[in-house]
C-alpha cells in the first residue's frame, strides 16, 4: 500500500453540487437519484458548506413515515433553507493530500466526506466509502 499516494487518485470528480439558494426538496431528490449521502454547497465552484442526507433526516420525519408520504417532508423542508441546515465550517483537503492523511482526518472526526479544494475551487470529494473501496483493492 502506497501511504503517500494522493487523494486525487481515489476522489470522485463527477461532483453533484447544490447552491445555498436551492430548495431542500431539490437536495433530497439529488440524494435519492444519485444514491449519494453528501452534497457540497457551492457558490460558483467555491465551497460554502456541505449537506448530508443525515442533515435532512434530522429536520424531517423521513424515518417515521411511509416513503409515499411526501406532504409532511415538504412542509418541514419549506421551514428551512439549505444554508440553515448545511455544515458551514467544512474541513477540506487538496488533491495532493495523501490518502493516509485523509483517512486519519476521517477517523478522528464525526463526518464521512471531505471536499477536495485546489486554489479555492472544488475539484472533488472523498468519502469513507472511497477509502474502504481503496483498502479493498490493496488486499
Amino acid at each position: 500500500m502506497n501511504t503517500i499516494e494522493p487523494i486525487a487518485s481515489i476522489m470522485s470528480t463527477n461532483i453533484i453540487t447544490l447552491n445555498k439558494t436551492d430548495e431542500l426538496e431539490t437536495a433530497e431528490h439529488l440524494f435519492k437519484k444519485h444514491k449519494i449521502r453528501h452534497i457540497p454547497v457551492v457558490e460558483a465552484d467555491r465551497i460554502m458548506g456541505i449537506l448530508s442526507y443525515t442533515d435532512l433526516l434530522r429536520i424531517s420525519f423521513a424515518d417515521a413515515i411511509d416513503e409515499s408520504e411526501t406532504e409532511i417532508e415538504t412542509l418541514v423542508y419549506n421551514m428551512f433553507t439549505i444554508e440553515q441546515v448545511m455544515a458551514n465550517n467544512v474541513t477540506t483537503v487538496t488533491s495532493n493530500t495523501s490518502i493516509k492523511e485523509v483517512a486519519k482526518i476521517l477517523s478522528e472526526k464525526e463526518f464521512h466526506a471531505i471536499p477536495v479544494v485546489d486554489e479555492d475551487h472544488l475539484v472533488g470529494i472523498v468519502t469513507t466509502t472511497d477509502l474502504i473501496n481503496y483498502m479493498l483493492t490493496q488486499f
